[in-house]
């Protein structure tokens, strides 16, 4: 082989493969790219980037916005923002624009619209804060000292890209009166006859990958697939084809199109996404051809319940002495491994959270990847606000959405009483698969969440900054309070000894929200409902062959341990205690050796690294380790956690790095 320009050898990684490539502005030096690894390439344009400086939406806002029609402006973005400056100058004056803007309620979201603002002289009177998702939009208008109700107000929403659907019916949902003002727009290319052809050569079975670089080039693909009446024949072709994506935002887009991601590179960059890509190209295609189809089924392992009752991880939950530290990681299976993101490719978050099959896979994969010292089921706390009456939804960028009123008592006694047994069933039955499929000595931990954290949820239709309806709903009508925590406790208690059991080793109920609150809204509005779940559970019945269970009458072993989690929670650690729980698990907030003498030595402690440094060096993921194993002190009872779940851009590395370190460090 003689080498190329660049005195690289050339290599045939992709074997003469038909590779569509749905690249716009990097497709020539891609294509160059893929031909040197040996595949045909086949250019299909699916996107262009324009701006709308004859965009008569944005002229009909300034016409209202010069006439006082407009009551809140919201920027959504700074480059947005400036583009709409830019394309109104070219018609009006700019001192004409800078005064009408000025005239109304300016909402900027981030520190970006705000610098852009600024540059042309407008102030913002409402910033909002970080992490700036439409929750904290709407919160801060309602909190801020200069904010106004937007009930049958007229509030204009500049938007960059794709409109935010879900912000704008919460808008119309308070009764306000939208205006939508683009500024910008992924479109189809001006030629989309090469789009087109490619999406009869896939239909037809003529290409063998397909790579996608951009969340939108779906979208547009799908679109034109269905124009061209394709669709169809599309979707069966690209299940037999080796689909490529970029990385997880792109990923999250195919999931969210129904469509398999089956590789992602290790970095997002273009280069290292061919070179990957070929050097894998070959085991690929030969899987979905169906030469070594992946099935989820695994054969049972063999139960050992002593195995497990001696493990690391129930001795910790015991106090008892153990030969090193066990560790395990809320959100142990996630968006941070590439095996989690191509199961998300085929199914929605919901859809695999509804699958038992597919929920046991993951779970019981996470812990085998990253060799933790128990497996945590997964699922997702607000899987129950469904059997409540509410409406649940995950949007991307955004997080979970509940739809549905809860102001009054006479809202909390509509709702459903919680039965698990009918409409949770697939979460037990996870369960039963991911403990048949888990090695013998590895505990399985179940999970949900605490009363007030869900109530929270269910009170501010997701999460929030301030959390002003949950508090205010509380203090206001703490009969209607006690009415919803009563519904919800008598829920989690038959949904928690649903997952015990079905086979979970120990439960973890998350109060992911209760830090909002002081010590003594905690003790009157919180502590008496979660000590009331935890007090629920029932002990585990002692099953003879043959026989009923001896709980039946009276008979069982101890209740499983259970972990009280809670987050922004140093204030009221002695409270958690009374509470209830064998460990309390505390967030990075909170230095351990202080956190645990307020718990009390008698029970164990979880916690508590910050995920963020599981972003660093190797070097400083050690230090910290070493520095909270010294906290602990080598006492019966910890374990060692983050102080909330692993971040999605975490490298899979630093994961298995942090296991390894844990165990090294603590062994007695």
């Amino acid at each position: 082989m003689k080498p190329d320009s660049q005195g690289l050898t050339q290599r045939k990684g992709f074997g003469g493969a038909r590779i569509v490539l749905f690249e716009s502005r990097m497709a020539e030096a891609m294509s160059d790219g893929i031909r040197r690894f040996g595949g045909e390439v086949i250019s299909a344009p699916s996107m262009q980037e324009i701006p709308l400086e004859k965009n008569p939406e944005v002229f009909a806002f300034a016409e209202k916005l010069f006439n006082g029609q407009i009551d809140v402006m919201i920027f959504m973005t700074g480059v947005g923002t400036r583009m709409l400056m830019k394309i109104l100058s070219t018609k009006y004056a700019p001192e004409k624009i800078v005064k009408a803007i000025q005239a109304t309620t300016v909402v900027a979201r981030g520190p970006k619209p705000v610098k852009a603002l600024y540059e042309h002289g407008i102030q913002a009177v409402i910033a909002v804060p970080e992490p700036n998702t439409w929750h904290e939009i709407l919160e801060t208008v309602d909190t801020h000292e200069r904010g106004i109700s937007i009930q049958d107000r007229a509030i204009a929403v500049q938007e960059y890209g794709v409109p935010n659907e879900a912000f704008l019916q919460a808008l119309k949902k308070r009764g306000a009166r939208v205006v939508q003002v683009p500024v910008y727009r992924w479109a189809l290319p001006d030629d989309t006859g090469p789009l087109q052809q490619a999406i009869r050569e896939m239909a037809a079975g003529k290409a063998e990958i397909a790579v996608f670089t951009s969340a939108m080039q779906i979208r547009h693909v799908l679109r034109v697939a269905s124009e061209t009446g394709l669709e169809v024949d599309l979707r069966v072709a690209l299940k037999k084809m080796v689909i490529a994506s970029i990385g997880p935002t792109t990923s999250e887009t195919l999931a969210e199109c129904a469509v398999e991601v089956d590789f992602e590179p290790t970095h997002q960059k273009m280069g290292v996404l061919i070179a990957e890509l070929a050097a894998q190209a070959g085991e690929l295609m030969k899987s979905k051809a169906g030469e070594e189809k992946v099935s989820f089924r695994r054969a049972e392992s063999k139960d050992d319940p002593a195995a497990r009752k001696n493990s690391l991880f129930l001795k910790a939950c015991r106090c008892e002495p153990v030969s090193s530290t066990p560790v395990w990681l809320m959100r142990q299976a996630g968006r941070y491994m590439k095996e989690y993101r191509r199961i998300r490719g085929r199914v929605s978050f919901l859809e695999l959270c509804k699958n038992p099959e597919l929920a046991a896979e993951v779970t019981v994969m996470a812990v085998e990847k990253i060799k933790a010292d128990a497996a945590i089921l997964f699922s997702d706390l607000l899987l129950i606000v469904e059997p409540l009456g509410f409406e649940l939804s995950f949007v991307e960028d955004e997080g979970p959405m509940i739809s549905g009123e809860c102001v009054s008592v006479k809202d909390v006694e509509r709702l459903n009483e919680i039965r698990p047994a009918e409409t949770l069933r697939f979460v037990f039955d996870a369960v039963r698969l991911a403990r048949s499929w888990l090695p013998s000595h590895i505990p399985l931990i179940g999970f949900s969440g605490a009363p007030f954290t869900l109530a929270s949820y269910i009170m501010e239709g997701g999460g929030s900054k301030t959390f002003a309806k949950t508090k205010s709903f509380m203090m206001s009508d703490p009969g209607a309070w006690r009415a919803l925590m009563e519904k919800i406790s008598r829920g989690l208690i038959q949904y928690l000894n649903g997952q015990i059991e079905a086979g979970a080793d120990a439960v973890q109920i998350f109060d992911s929200w209760a830090g909002c609150l002081s010590p003594q809204d905690y003790r009157e509005f919180v502590l008496p409902y979660t000590r009331q779940v935890i007090q629920g559970l029932k002990p585990v019945p002692i099953r003879l062959g043959g026989h009923p269970p001896l709980d039946q009458i009276g008979i069982g072993q101890p209740p499983v341990p259970v972990i009280h989690f809670g987050t922004g929670t140093a204030a009221f650690l002695k409270e958690m205690r009374e509470a209830g729980g064998d460990v309390i698990g505390v967030d990075f907030r909170v230095e351990l050796d202080k956190a645990w003498p307020a718990i009390g030595y008698d029970r164990g402690i979880q916690g508590n690294l910050d995920p963020v440094v599981l972003l660093s060096r190797p070097e400083v993921i050690r230090a910290r380790v070493k520095r909270i194993l010294d906290q602990a002190g080598g006492r019966s009872g910890h374990i060692f956690n983050l102080g909330h779940g692993v971040l999605p851009q975490t490298p899979e590395e630093n994961v298995i790095a942090l296991i390894d370190c844990v165990h090294e460090l603590s062994r007695r």
